[in-house]
């Protein structure tokens, strides 16, 4: 979708701190981090929410989990905590209108998260 903001990101249009590539997925420093550790993980494939989601997505959606895991041991923040977050919708926080997982580390993190 020309029109997504993340779906540039994934054709390289719009410069992203990336940190994570592969086939199905990127990852990517927030522009506005909540805490110290704030990656985004995105499927190349265009989601709108996770209400959009079907049967053959579960792979994918299971993968964006696995990578932000991935991530979190690789850099170091797995063994203290971190939360992965996906906003459907927007009473629930989703500015961007392509699924994404938000992986939060690096701090304690308070609960209920408001």
């Amino acid at each position: 979708m020309s029109d997504c903001l993340f779906c540039r990101i994934v054709a390289g249009t719009i410069p992203s701190r990336k940190v994570h590539e592969d086939e199905l997925s990127l990852g990517f420093h927030d522009i506005s981090p909540h805490a110290p550790q704030h990656v985004l993980f995105i499927p190349r494939k265009h989601l709108s929410s996770l209400n959009e989601a079907t049967a053959e997505d579960r792979e994918l959606l299971g993968h964006l989990l696995f990578s932000a895991a991935k991530y979190a041991r690789e850099n170091g923040f797995a063994d203290a905590g971190y939360r992965t977050v996906i906003n459907t919708n927007r009473d629930a926080g989703q500015t961007v209108f392509h699924i994404h997982v938000h992986l939060l580390g690096g701090r304690a993190l308070a609960w209920p998260p408001g």
